[in-house]
């Protein structure tokens, strides 16, 4: 792997590339510390010690820690993120996006332009209610944590909150298009990896002070690295439905006639299921924690819907298992699968073209999504079964985990294909990376 490394910087464009990718990186990091004006830092502070496990938190997780400074950045890159859903969600319902979806370079220019406009949307609406949000909120004095609360706070914090995630979705276009990966998931993927120095801080703290000992330390590092090799298994993990096409006659030459496989991966959704159960899981205590106070019947539903109570659990496991069936059947047709084969000439041996082959493919679909959302599950109820059954604190889980190890297989197969493309090794003696896409 080292001198993979080392071949990388010998090639003149793909040096250029991931320099390029790290300076962008490094400016997003650099912005997450500049503070927007007007708002009392340490009383902010204070306060989001106490909205822990809240939706603040989950915001704060893919803002790289912006939102807890409320810094420039603060809102991050989840007004693109939603509206991209969005978008992806209306491409299925909207007979004129559908059309544009399937129109190939054009449509996609067209379809992410839309997506850049309801980024900002998002980000108009969302910075202004956390404009308002944060005039509301009060510091331990009693005092509001806005020096000179009105309406000159609120467009200033408009203005500046939507110029930074616009600025944070250029920086992620231009890592896609110039720097080498996903830029968006970069910029995510960064976030998560500068909290990773504190946890092992205060790891090796708890480690001098005697709250932890050094069994307890090296079961924490057998288990990421157990951990982290299963979810690389099931995010590369795949199902292969063998396909025939057909010979064709054409003069003296023989076209088709060659096998081919459709390949179905275990975890067609990716971490999103996880992002969606998480948010609307955490709705209800933030609700609470703003309107609920007082209230015996809000604060009782409220407890037991707690991290790591059995309740939550329970509705957080089916919640995942619901959103990866729902994502999976929205980006994953096989109605549309079987009738491109058919157009081609190819069949499943075995299954009659058209709608057999679409019920086949579905079912097998349907199949490997139950493992891998009950494994999505599993993965995201591990920080909280340790805390729980083990009193220890685990970093990366749940969907820190899972976006740290997509975005890092992704990069290192992108980087291994320009390595492979002139005629390098790739990271790997042995094969190559396989893509999860």
């Amino acid at each position: 792997m080292i001198s993979a490394l080392v071949d990388s910087f010998k090639i003149t464009d793909l040096r250029r590339r991931i320099i390029f990718t790290l300076a962008l990186i490094a400016v997003f990091r650099v912005g997450t510390f500049i503070p927007t004006p007007g708002i009392d830092a340490a009383a902010l502070t204070e306060y989001f010690q106490k909205m822990e496990g809240t939706i603040i938190g989950f915001l704060n997780l893919f803002s790289g820690g912006a939102f807890e400074n409320f810094s420039i950045f603060a809102l991050g890159i989840m007004p693109y993120i939603s509206a991209s859903i969005i978008i992806q969600l209306l491409t299925v319902v909207i007979p004129y996006l559908e059309k544009l979806s399937k129109e190939g370079e054009v449509g996609r220019k067209r379809i992410t332009q839309y997506t850049r406009y309801g980024t900002i949307v998002l980000s108009l609406i969302q910075s202004t209610g956390l404009s308002f949000w944060m005039q509301s909120i009060q510091g331990s004095d009693g005092a509001s944590i806005v020096y000179n609360p009105g309406l000159s706070f609120h467009l200033m914090s408009v203005i500046t909150l939507t110029s930074g995630t616009t600025f944070i979705m250029w920086l992620g276009e231009q890592i896609t298009e110039r720097g080498i990966g996903n830029g968006i998931s970069l910029i995510i993927f960064a976030g998560i990896i500068a909290g990773m120095p504190g946890a092992i801080a205060n790891t090796i703290k708890s480690l001098y002070t005697g709250e932890m000992n050094i069994f307890t330390v090296l079961f924490i590092v057998i288990l990421m690295i157990a951990v982290t090799a299963a979810v690389i298994i099931m995010l590369l993990g795949q199902r292969k439905i063998m396909v025939q096409y057909a010979k064709k006659i054409v003069g003296r030459k023989v076209y088709g006639g060659q096998s081919t496989h459709i390949p179905l991966l275990i975890n067609q959704a990716g971490v999103i299921p996880v992002i969606f159960a998480s948010s609307i899981l955490a709705f209800p205590s933030t609700i609470g924690t703003f309107f609920g106070k007082g209230n015996a019947t809000i604060s009782t539903i409220l407890s037991y819907l707690e991290r790591g109570k059995p309740v939550y659990s329970l509705v957080y496991v089916s919640a995942i298992i619901f959103f990866t069936y729902f994502y999976t059947a929205v980006i994953f047709n096989p109605t549309d699968v079987a009738d491109n084969m058919r157009k081609y000439g190819g069949f499943v041996p075995g299954i009659r073209p058209g709608k057999p082959t679409a019920d086949y493919i579905e079912k097998v679909l349907g199949r490997i999504t139950l493992v891998g959302a009950v494994f999505l599950a599993l993965i995201a109820l591990l920080p909280d079964l340790l805390i729980s059954w083990a009193k220890v604190s685990f970093y990366f889980g749940g969907t820190a985990l899972l976006i740290v190890i997509g975005v890092g297989l992704d990069t290192i197969k992108q980087v291994e294909s320009h390595l492979l493309m002139r005629h390098y090794e790739g990271f790997m003696k042995k094969g190559k990376m396989r893509g999860r896409r």
